[in-house]
């Protein structure tokens, strides 16, 4: 028992034993593991630039002792790149190491994660465990976005619809970038407010702020508006909206014309504060019965043209046409007389108009775009149809003289010269009537009808006497005279008519007898009586000479020239004797015309008396003087004498009644007291005495004042005749009234004519004073005219008055009502209720009295819209349906018309153009209700994964069916971080470079919404798987570069291999880019690339492919699953072959060689191309001449440069030409060739002209080519194909025989060959192209000449003109020495002759 009981403690013990010593090994078994349950990496997060010594991790919790005396665990750092982490062994702290820098998330550094393995020896044990401490590095918004580019630009057609996306070239790397990572650096674009453009923010959006995608929001107008600057603000996505960062840029949008307005017809006269044209009128007029030939094409004023409003249509082969017809018109016949080319306008009379049947045509043109623009214009035209007596009289002379002796007896027609040996003709014409026919006018004189009269038949008309004229009562007649063929009036001409004396008029003395005492004492040569004669006749035919006939017995004689009657010396007075003398007064005439009187002088003798009268010198004066003669002029001297020498004393003792006369008492001399008026009295016949005091002292005298005229009146208009007229519109010559007015001067002075002050235009007045219309009058332009008459006298200082009158225009039915727009167009959203007004149209008729009203004209608009006919609303009929059009655009497009009910015109016209507005009736409806993708976990950012795709049943084109897409961002906002979907194409991609861990899966709701009003969305699910890698294929390299490959491989040449593998995968290999044009093609098991389509190395040089190796999986779940090992770049060279011929830069080459040429001189320089490069491109000339006598080559070239010279000299061969070959092949001559022709022709300097310029030569160098090739233009001007050649540039030759230079200047010396003639071009006729045009050719050489710079001169060359020269020097000893050469065989003849006749006698 007690052996038993020992053995039980025993083994007691050794269990107690045992189990501590497993206790003890399974402690030191757990040193270096983590106290912590979970995954066996340490993950923490750390803020970017956090300060140095930030604790990472508070506590490893890794189990065991690092300190102390009996440390069981020891803890070390690895992996510790760069030495970021600290490592406190004892408390198992991790802390930030960052002494001297800073970490940073953010480009460069890029430290988006630190990674270190914490290594743990177990000092018991022995063993070693790793703890991974993965630290997170938090991006901080430290970084503002950066626009990529200071500014954007986009260009968008005003036509472009609401809604459209404008602009998207903020996507990709193209916009604004953040370095900063998650929210902080995903970008937002934002419009912001730009207060240089306030509409900017208005007219454009950004609906989707993440793809910052610009949209239409307003229609836009380049009419109003071409340019918008849109600023654009890019904000990071920070979560704390305080902290967010923005940055701006200006996004330019031009606005492009678009095809959104009509044409318009010009001149365009704006209404007020619109873009709308006033209502235009053309006008024209048409004789009748005219020959269309002599008319077409009719001018009408002003000339017809209309123009689309869009003016700067890009590009300009876009623009469209305008085309012209005739809508409509009144009469309605008028397609029987007016056609209208379609593009023009012309306008052509088809037949002769006849007046009694149409007056006028009313037409109404309709301007319209050729490319069915629904937008027409409309203008009226207006034609009126002239009497074909149309044409105003006119006389060949403005003004005339004639002459007429008053002698002469009644019909005596008025001769043109004083010596009556011509007659006056008047000429009148008509250019209605042929000039040689008598155009039947009726001539008026305005004045002197009845002395005068113009003969009334013939061209040539003649002026004859009516009654006798007098010179002595009138010597000049003037008057006007106009020309009628009744309808139109001539101007008036002048006519002045002098009378030229006759001798009519015998001498008449005053007295029939005089009776005279003389004394005995009266000495010799004392005055007994002054007697005269008066003879109204001018010049010689009123000189008067006196003579006594008889009864003077000697005692008495008279002057001649005065009629004073003396005593004669030596006559003997005795007392009672009494003398009877008979005196004669004849006029100065020829003797054959010569008239005289005669009158008895009875003279008593009687003793001496001191107590005579005095006596007057002359029994009667006559004295003529001006009515404007001022105030206290002398007049007269009336002195008596008295032999007594008693105090004398004068008297008017009648015929002055007013007392208009002062005669002094006591010197006798007659003065002007009062103002003379010759139109109250012109005639004064005073009787004047003298005396000397005694009762019987006393004598008489006559004095005959005539009062002449002056012109001190004016006209007078009568008052009362009216003065407030009317005259009714449209209508030419018509009588509007008269005016009358009177001058009481005399003669010239006192003829009226009538002139009018304004609107002369408008009316005419005639030399009666009757007024008509020059043009029609249009009331509605204007109503009411004041118009200004002036009366002139027709002194040499005329006299006016003037007089207005009140026109009042009288209104006819002559216009049609007009809208005030042109075209109308007016949006109206679908499904609308029937009798809804949608719009309000307006017409106006200028008339008087119009009711204007209002009707659709289109018929196939009634079944859909109503207009009322007094107000002008539009309304619905019948409710619109957009869906229901074909078209691109839902419209209705027609015409409505207005018209005066009761008038006569046509009715106006505008279009309206009703767009119906889509309303949205469909939402998006995606093909899937779920999608699938897959990705790798190291992604880069933009990587496709799968493609989402919805269908809008509304109409295409619309807004309401344009289908975007966008993320929802608010049900899976992490996938919606790191997931983004293309608007346009629905393609998911990554957003940013991924870096996620295996098998996660992410769900992303994608939004697929439309333009329509209102908007309309669907959303859908994409699931996103990230495959391990292990499943995605590695490249073996990731660069390929195969040996070049010929462009001539045939289709399946192999190029290269790729090889890419995967851990248990079956690889799939595609082409994923650079072969756009499917040029090449890969086995997609193999990965062998060969050759699908032919190559072409002129058209791609290289190919750079990108190659994708997936696995058969995922490729069977028609997925791809780019990453950055399962892609590489193949790198294709193509090398070239010699597949193209050369080709030649002419197929003819024209050239000339101087006969003067040296050898191997240089002609002309041909050129070959070759598309091929290398040696293939290298060039071999050769030529092929035809044989020339001789053997002679002619030519040769310069095989690789293809310069031909000549081969032999060509003296004496002028006006020769060679054609031949030249060969080019390429390779040096190895390989492929082709041929052009040559043709050289032989000239010298006959053939050439000298181009002088005032720039240097070299600068006509430098600029040869430009040069002649613009005077090449001008010779093909004349000479189609013409070559124009350089002789020489050299410096300017000068001075006698051209031996002087200039080198500022230069001379050009050129010749053209004639392709036709194979010949250079004439000389004089080379001069003739060039210096005709010698303005036109300067212009463009300008810009090659620079400024200043031109041709002086084109002359002949120097040889040329100085063999001119020396020509004219020997003419005249030439023709010396051809004289003397005459002679001499003049001379030798007789010698010749005598040696024959010997000769011929010598033989006999």
């Amino acid at each position: 028992m007690l052996q038993q009981f020992c053995l039980w403690e025993w083994l007691a013990v050794g269990i107690v034993i045992a189990t501590v010593f497993t206790d003890c090994l399974a402690q030191n078994d757990d040193d270096c593991k983590l106290a912590r349950a979970g995954p066996p990496a340490t993950i923490v997060p750390i803020d970017e630039e956090s300060r140095n010594g930030t604790i990472l991790v508070d506590s490893m919790l890794i189990k065991g002792t690092a300190g102390g005396t009996d440390p069981t665990i020891e803890l070390s750092l690895k992996d510790n790149i760069d030495y970021w982490v600290i490592l406190d062994p004892i408390s198992q702290r991790l802390y930030l190491n960052s002494t001297g820098r800073l970490l940073d998330r953010d480009p460069p550094m890029s430290i988006q994660s630190i990674v270190v393995q914490v290594q743990c020896i177990n000092k018991k044990v022995g063993t070693v465990i790793y703890h991974e401490v993965r630290i997170v590095v938090r991006d901080r918004n430290d970084n503002s976005p950066r626009f990529q580019k200071q500014r954007y630009y986009v260009a968008v057609n005003e036509l472009t619809p609401v809604g459209t996306t404008i602009f998207t070239g903020f996507s990709g790397n193209n916009g604004a970038m953040d370095i900063d990572d998650g929210p902080n650096g995903q970008i937002e674009y934002v419009i912001q407010y730009n207060p240089n453009d306030p509409t900017s923010n208005r007219t454009f959006d950004i609906p989707l702020t993440l793809s910052g995608a610009v949209v239409l929001r307003e229609r836009l107008n380049y009419e109003e508006k071409t340019r918008y600057f849109v600023i654009v603000q890019a904000n990071d996505r920070a979560q704390n909206l305080n902290e967010r960062r923005t940055s701006t840029t200006t996004l330019t949008v031009d606005v492009l014309d678009g095809d959104d307005l009509g044409p318009m017809f010009l001149p365009c006269v704006l209404v007020n504060n619109t873009r709308d044209c006033r209502p235009l009128t053309y006008q024209a007029s048409l004789p009748e019965f005219t020959d269309p030939t002599r008319v077409n094409p009719i001018n009408i004023t002003p000339p017809i043209e209309a123009i689309d409003q869009d003016k700067n249509i890009q590009p300009p082969s876009d623009r469209p046409r305008i085309l012209y017809s005739i809508l409509l018109g009144t009469p309605e016949d008028y397609p029987q007389y007016f056609c209208m080319n379609l593009t023009t306008a012309v306008l052509s009379l088809l037949k002769p108009i006849n007046r009694d049947l149409h007056q006028k045509f009313d037409l109404v043109i309709k301007a319209e775009q050729d490319n069915g623009h629904p937008l027409p214009a409309f203008a009226n035209l207006h034609i009126e149809v002239l009497d074909e007596n149309n044409q105003k009289p006119y006389f060949t002379e403005s003004l005339y003289e004639g002459f007429i002796l008053e002698s002469s007896p009644v019909g005596t027609t008025i001769s043109d010269n004083q010596n009556l040996t011509s007659p006056l003709q008047i000429i009148a014409l008509d250019n209605d009537v042929e000039e040689t026919k008598d155009p039947q006018l009726h001539l008026f004189l305005n004045d002197y009808n009845t002395f005068f009269t113009v003969t009334q038949t013939g061209i040539t008309r003649y002026l004859t006497l009516l009654q006798p004229v007098d010179r002595e009562l009138q010597q000049l007649y003037t008057f006007s005279m106009t020309a009628s063929d009744g309808v139109q009036e001539s101007m008036a001409v002048m006519v002045k008519i002098l009378v030229i004396d006759a001798n009519d008029n015998s001498p008449t003395f005053s007295n029939i007898s005089y009776n005279v005492k003389i004394y005995t004492d009266m000495r010799p040569g004392e005055s007994v009586i002054k007697i005269s004669a008066i003879d109204a006749d001018q010049g010689p035919n009123g000189q008067i000479i006196y003579e006594i006939l008889a009864g003077d017995q000697g005692d008495f004689i008279i002057n001649e020239q005065t009629g004073l009657i003396t005593i004669t010396p030596g006559a003997v007075l005795s007392v009672g004797k009494s003398y009877a003398l008979t005196v004669k007064a004849s006029d100065n005439a020829p003797p054959a015309q010569r008239r005289s009187s005669v009158t008895t002088v009875y003279t008593e003798v009687l003793p001496p008396n001191n107590q005579s009268p005095p006596r007057f010198p002359q029994l009667m004066y006559s004295l003529e003087i001006s009515e404007a003669m001022r105030i206290g002029a002398v007049l007269l001297n009336l002195q008596a004498t008295d032999r007594e020498g008693d105090l004398i004393r004068y008297l008017i003792q009648n015929g002055d009644p007013q007392h208009v006369f002062n005669l002094s008492e006591t010197s006798g001399l007659l003065a002007l007291g009062k103002p003379l008026d010759r139109e109250s009295t012109d005639r004064y016949i005073l009787i004047v005495t003298a005396s000397d005091g005694r009762p019987d002292g006393t004598s008489t005298a006559t004095v005959n004042v005539v009062v002449t005229d002056v012109n001190d009146n004016g006209p007078v208009f009568d008052p009362f005749l009216p003065k407030n007229l009317s005259v009714q519109e449209e209508e030419v010559n018509a009588f509007v009234g008269q005016v009358r007015a009177t001058d009481p001067d005399a003669a010239v002075n006192g003829q009226v004519h009538y002139s009018l002050v304004n609107f002369n235009n408008i009316f005419r007045i005639t030399s009666n004073g009757s007024i008509y219309t020059a043009v029609k009058l249009n009331r509605e332009t204007r109503d009411y005219y004041e118009l200004t008459v002036k009366a002139t006298d027709g002194a040499v200082d005329p006299r006016h008055s003037a007089l207005t009158l009140a026109i009042k225009v009288l209104d006819i039915d002559d216009n049609s009502p007009m809208f005030t727009n042109a075209s109308y167009t007016v949006c109206v959203p679908e499904n609308l209720p029937p009798g809804t007004v949608f719009l309000r149209i307006e017409a106006k008729d200028i008339d008087l009295g119009s009711n204007v009203t209002y009707r659709i004209r289109t018929q196939e608009a009634l079944p859909f819209f109503s207009l009322n006919k007094f107000t002008g609303e539009l309304s619905l009929l019948k409710s619109l349906d957009y869906e229901s059009f074909s078209g691109t655009e839902a419209t209705f497009t027609f015409l409505v018309e207005a018209f005066d009910r009761g008038g006569t015109m046509p009715p106006g016209l505008a279009t309206v153009t009703v767009r119906v507005k889509d309303m949205n009736d469909y939402s998006p409806v995606f093909s899937n209700a779920l999608y699938r993708g897959m990705v790798a976990p190291d992604a880069i950012k933009g990587t496709v994964i799968t493609t989402v795709s919805a269908e809008d049943q509304d109409p295409p084109g619309t807004p309401a069916s344009r289908v975007r897409y966008k993320v929802d961002v608010i049900q899976f906002p992490y996938s919606a971080s790191i997931f983004d979907v293309e608007e346009n194409s629905g393609r998911v991609v990554t957003r940013v470079n991924l870096n996620e861990e295996p098998s996660t899966i992410f769900k992303l709701v994608v939004i697929a919404y439309d333009d329509g009003d209102p908007v309309k969305f669907n959303t859908t699910t994409v699931e996103i798987a990230v495959l391990q890698p292990s499943v995605i294929p590695r490249f073996t390299q990731d660069e390929y570069r195969p040996p070049p490959v010929s462009e001539g491989a045939p289709k399946g040449t192999l190029i290269a291999a790729v090889t890419a593998a995967a851990l248990n995968q079956t690889i799939v290999y595609s082409i994923v880019s650079g072969n756009e044009d499917d040029v090449f093609a890969i086995n997609n098991r193999t990965g062998v690339i060969f050759i699908k389509k032919p190559l072409d190395y002129e058209s791609v040089k290289s190919y750079e492919l990108r190659v994708q190796a997936d696995s058969l999986q995922v490729v069977q779940s028609n997925l791809r699953v780019p990453s950055k090992s399962n892609t590489a770049k193949v790198f294709i060279e193509v090398q070239d072959e010699n597949d193209h011929a050369p080709v030649f830069t002419k197929k003819l080459y024209i050239g000339g060689v101087s006969e003067d040429a040296k050898m191997f001189s240089s002609v002309m320089k041909v050129k070959a191309d070759d598309r091929d490069t290398g040696n293939y491109s290298a060039m071999q000339y050769r030529l092929i001449i035809p044989p020339i006598k001789d053997g002679k080559e002619g030519f040769v070239i310069e095989p690789y440069e293809g310069l031909i010279k000549t081969a032999m000299l060509f003296k004496n061969m002028r006006r020769s030409y060679f054609k031949f070959q030249v060969i080019a092949t390429d390779n040096y001559g190895k390989g492929l060739s082709s041929k052009s022709e040559v043709l050289v022709s032989v000239v010298n300097q006959l053939d050439m002209q000298v181009i002088v310029s005032n720039v240097p030569p070299t600068l006509v160098e430098q600029n040869k080519d430009q040069l002649i090739g613009i005077l090449e233009r001008y010779v093909q001007d004349q000479i189609p194909g013409a070559t124009v050649v350089v002789e020489s540039i050299g410096a300017r030759r000068f001075g006698d025989g051209f031996s002087e230079e200039d080198y500022s200047k230069s001379d050009l010396m050129v010749y053209a060959i004639d392709p036709q003639t194979n010949r250079a071009i004439m000389r004089n006729e080379l001069f003739k192209f060039l210096d005709g045009k010698l303005l036109d050719i300067n212009k463009e050489f300008q810009p090659y000449l620079g400024q200043g710079g031109r041709i002086l001169e084109i002359r002949t060359p120097d040889v040329v003109a100085n063999v001119k020269k020396q020509a004219q020097a020997v003419g005249y000893t030439e023709g010396a020495l051809l004289a003397l050469a005459v002679i001499i065989i003049l001379c030798c003849m007789p010698a010749i002759l005598i040696v024959m006749v010997s000769y011929r006698q010598f033989k006999e």
